[in-house]
């Protein structure tokens, strides 16, 4: 089913987006029909194409002429949309190919979604007949699409019954046709219209991507939201996000399967901690796309990127009608992260001629007034705030206030004019039906809860955030030896020196050390290194050492080496009975301040991956990681250490001493560029823990493990 277009394709995804003709199967008067629906949506909201209904049973449905067959109706047909039992499909869209329809449309589910081979075989056989013909397919297992600009519902949902569809600047793609029909539904509500909304289900042949790369270049479309539960090109999606980020395009994502228990790949801390949701982040990072949990907010957080594109800095104000409302809105603020706004003097004098002194500064509580009533005094207070310099988004908590609905336009009107960023969110329940309804009209976005108002907000300051960043792959440094030096490199599980002799040939700092085959060569090794030295075994199936007792740290002599040797060996035979032991590596004992895990892994979707977070035995336990797309440079390594918990640790906290960041920040994107020139053929590869010192002071990677995937011929 990924095989390439087997001719050029009769129709573009402008065409299917926007047909002059659609076909419906099994077209009916009946509204308790799919095909009755659907039928009843094209007419009820003005579709100006031609409608063709297929029915072998009726002359006319809905005053249109029917047609026994697709091979009857009259061509050229755009698009034909089909709700047929499973079993006549195949054929159906074999009719449809032979028709020269451009596009079909399947509704019809239990294909390769139902997990049977039968279900699989079916969706290839449709797939193969439509690229045989140049023929194009949505689905199967979808809900169709709501084209507004051309007027055209072109589903069977019940979200249809409105008087009109709204047409906006939001593009809408979603695996998922219930939900794209549910989002669709919440937005209406909201006041907010779309450009197109399209449902892919299977993806078995057009895939989100195809219409991602549609709507950016679709001038009628500013902002694009996408629902996906699997990309199924992770190259092409980066591509497609680049290409959003070109164009200036907010692309907000909602991605479905982000904690599978199948992601815990027990032999890697790397592996297990840089799952795929994990990974997708940290593409998104790269490429500037947001990515939120929520279908709703993902749809308003797009239309408020439309209305107002950018942020002029990150500070919020906060107005409320009650001294409640201001503090729990301050609180919540501060509490999802953002910054309250300091307001100017000038501000504040201007606030002065109607507030009382405690009350003119952010947050604003409406009731300390000097005098006068709230309405003639709201909008006299929001205009300063909203002129603030430093306030870049308003953050209004609408409790009850007298006279509700002429106070709360008033809030809203002076705060629009401001040109920046406003958020009500509505306390209330049916008391504020009317304020609702002001806002409404003046198209002000509201919310029915601060946890929705604050993620959308939060969603807005982390956007700003995230298109300041440097997102550009950087150029490769010219000191790196070339790609082809790696080609010799054994398949399988790298030994602890064979993985640091790697590192090192990519400049990494590694401990000083040898392999020693006996007692008594480990110490004359000790004796070269200088006591006290560490005691590895080394054995090509030993993954976790210091789970097996096969690590020995701080022996001060030749004796604590020797026995160090005899219980490390007789403890790994013992816990892993047949394994093949290489022998024991003797190492300089280092320190640092603080002990990282850096590490990079191929990802099979978007390729090589970089890791940095707090290490050691305590990696998991922590949970404190970070990840980017390789390759980085190491302004963007440092970058990435910024967006620990734990970053004070490394930039200096409670008087301590700043560790080396840049030493840190030049090894991660070393990583990256041995991540990349190994190419498909790394599995991953890990140091932990590297170990970091004080400024200056540089990093040593006192352990390293890795995995090669054997070279493809």
């Amino acid at each position: 089913m990924d095989s390439p277009q087997a001719v050029p394709p009769r129709l573009d995804i402008g065409g299917i987006a926007n047909p002059r003709s659609v076909a419906v199967f099994g077209a009916s008067d009946n509204k308790d029909k799919f095909g009755g629906r659907v039928m009843h949506y094209l007419t009820r909201h003005g579709f100006a194409g031609r409608v063709l209904p297929i029915n072998p049973n009726r002359a006319e449905v809905l005053g249109f002429p029917a047609f026994r067959s697709i091979a009857d109706a009259p061509k050229p047909i755009d698009v034909a949309i089909l709700a047929v039992p499973a079993a006549s499909l195949v054929q159906s869209v074999g009719e449809c190919a032979a028709a020269g329809v451009g596009c079909c449309v399947v509704m019809t589910t239990g294909f390769a979604e139902a997990g049977t081979d039968e279900g699989r075989d079916q969706q290839r056989r449709i797939v193969e007949t439509a690229r045989a013909a140049g023929m194009r397919i949505v689905g199967p297992n979808c809900m169709g699409m709501i084209s507004p600009l051309a007027n055209m519902a072109l589903t069977s949902s019940l979200v249809l019954e409105i008087d009109r569809i709204r047409t906006g600047s939001v593009g809408l793609v979603s695996q998922s046709g219930a939900l794209m029909v549910s989002i669709f539904n919440r937005a209406h509500d909201a006041g907010i219209g779309f450009s197109l909304c399209v449902s892919l289900g299977n993806q078995s042949d057009l895939e989100i991507c195809d219409f991602i790369d549609y709507l950016v270049g679709d001038a009628a479309t500013k902002a694009i939201c996408v629902y996906v539960e699997g990309f199924k090109d992770g190259a092409r999606f980066l591509r497609s996000a680049a290409a959003c980020r070109a164009a200036g395009k907010p692309l907000v994502i909602v991605k479905t399967g982000r904690t599978p228990a199948g992601e815990r790949a027990a032999q890697s801390h790397t592996a297990s901690l840089a799952g795929s949701y994990a990974v997708l982040q940290a593409a998104c990072r790269r490429h500037g796309a947001i990515l939120t949990d929520d279908p709703d907010a993902m749809v308003r957080l797009a239309d408020l990127l439309v209305r107002w594109p950018t942020l002029g800095g990150d500070g919020i104000g906060v107005v409320s009608p009650s001294g409640g409302g201001a503090g729990i809105g301050v609180d919540r603020t501060v509490e999802a992260g953002m910054r309250l706004a300091v307001l100017s003097d000038a501000t504040k004098k201007r606030l002065l001629e109607v507030l009382i002194p405690p009350q003119a500064d952010n947050p604003i509580d409406l009731g300390g007034r000097r005098s006068g009533d709230v309405a003639g005094t709201a909008g006299k207070v929001m205009t300063p705030m909203a002129q603030d310099p430093d306030v870049a988004a308003l953050l209004v908590v609408l409790t009850t206030v007298p006279f509700y609905e002429a106070t709360t336009k008033e809030l809203a009107s002076a705060a629009l004019a401001s040109g920046k960023p406003v958020l009500f969110s509505v306390t209330p329940g049916s008391a504020a039906d009317g304020p609702r309804r002001g806002l409404r009209e003046l198209g002000c976005p509201y919310f029915d809860s601060l946890d929705q108002a604050l993620r959308v907000l939060k969603l807005m300051v982390d956007y700003r955030a995230l298109k300041a960043q440097d997102m550009h792959a950087p150029p490769r440094p010219g000191d790196l030896p070339p790609p082809a030096s790696l080609r010799g490199l054994q398949a399988g599980r790298l030994t602890e020196p064979e993985a640091k002799r790697l590192l090192a040939a990519y400049g990494v700092p590694v401990t000083r050390e040898a392999v020693a085959a006996s007692p008594e060569a480990a110490v004359e090794a000790a004796g070269r290194i200088g006591y006290p030295v560490a005691l590895k075994v080394v054995a090509r199936d030993l993954v976790h050492k210091s789970d097996v007792g096969a690590v020995k740290l701080g022996l001060a002599d030749e004796a604590a080496l020797r026995t160090a040797w005899q219980a490390a060996t007789e403890s790994v035979r013992r816990h892993m009975p047949g394994a093949a032991i290489d022998g024991c590596v003797v190492q300089e004992m280092v320190r640092g301040e603080a002990e990282l895990i850096v590490g990079v892994r191929r990802d099979p979707l978007y390729g090589p991956v970089v890791l940095v977070g707090f290490g050691g035995v305590l990696v998991e336990v922590l949970e404190d990681v970070q990840l980017a797309l390789a390759p980085i440079s190491p302004a963007q390594g440092e970058a990435l250490m910024r967006r620990l918990r734990l970053w004070p640790v490394l930039a200096g906290v409670r008087g301590r001493k700043p560790l080396d960041v840049p030493a840190v920040a030049h090894v991660l994107s070393r990583l990256s560029w041995l991540a990349v020139d190994l190419g498909e053929r790394l599995v991953d590869l890990e140091v932990n823990p590297l170990m970091v010192r004080t400024t200056g002071g540089g990093v040593v990677a006192a352990d390293a493990r890795g995995m090669l995937a054997a070279l493809k011929a």
